[in-house]
């Protein structure tokens, strides 16, 4: 398996509390309380090194509670190459109605980084990639950085040989995609809802979803992933497009279900999976995920069961 390494300039510390049934504007007594390292790139770090991927991350971390990060990567075998600033890395909270099945979230603000953390970041990074490293980024963008700013990043990492799958949204999403050549990234994994908040119009069907996903392969990303909920998720490449699904599974938590997602494209290319199995794999990580709280995956077999129970349409 090829080397994956991920940057998170925004990441979290993720509260997870569960209720049985939220009654707002009244008290409701958690069932249980969890913290979790948390960001994109760091939970898609986790479910890969879960899978025996050799996993690098960076980004930015407040110096004064990074406490779980450095738990979370030591328990994983992942190396640290993240930059510490001054300041506490954001709470992220996460209600988990075990009653309804949703999850509310409240995200909170996070550190300001600066041009000089970005230059650090982009040097760790570069220092981790060899030929072929699946680099994955992922997550918003905190204050200090501009969304073209990724731009220059991805090519800087395309450049280096890296293969770059982008999961973000919004402006850095748009600025990724309106790069050209070598400043574009191999693979982007928008949800619907992103595809759509993209495009400017909703996209109510499949065919509106592949529509707009072979428009983004037709601007030279190599692979475009729609996540759909229970729709499955769609696979776009230049020849062909999929839908892999799996049966609807209960949920302990939805939190970062996309993240596992992410990381089973990021093994998937590591050890260059064909097209197929690379989308048993995405939906597999994620629906795997479903049953855990935090970044993490049950053992390989069930992963791998989950693959091959996976509905696989070519469209």
């Amino acid at each position: 398996m090829k080397p994956i390494v991920t940057i998170t300039f925004n990441p979290a510390v993720d509260l997870t509390i569960e209720v049985d049934g939220l009654v707002q504007g009244g008290v409701n007594r958690a069932e249980r309380g969890q913290a979790n390292a948390g960001g994109k790139g760091v939970n898609v770090a986790a479910c890969a090194a879960d899978w025996g991927g050799q996993v690098t991350v960076t980004g930015v971390l407040g110096r004064a509670n990074d406490g779980a990060f450095v738990e979370l990567f030591s328990a994983k075998g992942i190396a640290d190459r993240f930059i510490r600033i001054p300041g506490d890395t954001r709470t992220n909270i996460k209600i988990a109605d075990t009653a309804s099945g949703e999850t509310t979230d409240l995200n909170t603000p996070g550190l300001v980084v600066d041009a000089d953390s970005l230059k650090r970041v982009t040097a760790a990074a570069l220092g981790a990639v060899t030929a072929g490293t699946i680099m994955v980024i992922g997550g918003s963008l905190p204050a200090g950085i501009e969304p073209e700013a990724l731009v220059s990043l991805v090519a800087t990492l395309n450049g280096a040989g890296a293969k770059v799958v982008a999961d973000t949204s919004g402006a850095p999403l748009r600025a990724l995609l309106a790069a050209e050549g070598g400043s574009l990234p191999f693979a982007v994994k928008p949800n619907r809802h992103e595809l759509e908040e993209l495009v400017g119009h909703p996209l109510p069907n499949l065919d509106a979803l592949i529509g707009a996903a072979r428009d983004i392969v037709k601007s030279g990303v190599r692979l475009v992933v729609v996540s759909c909920g229970e729709e499955g998720a769609l696979f776009v490449t230049d020849d062909r497009t999929l839908n892999a699904r799996l049966p609807v599974v209960e949920a302990l938590s939805t939190v970062g279900a996309g993240d596992a997602m992410v990381a089973g494209i990021a093994t998937s290319l590591a050890e260059d999976l064909p097209l197929e199995a690379l989308a048993r794999q995405a939906v597999a990580f994620a629906a795997a995920k479903l049953a855990r709280i935090g970044p993490h995956l049950p053992e390989r077999a069930v992963v791998v069961a989950l693959a091959g129970r996976a509905d696989i349409t070519r469209l």
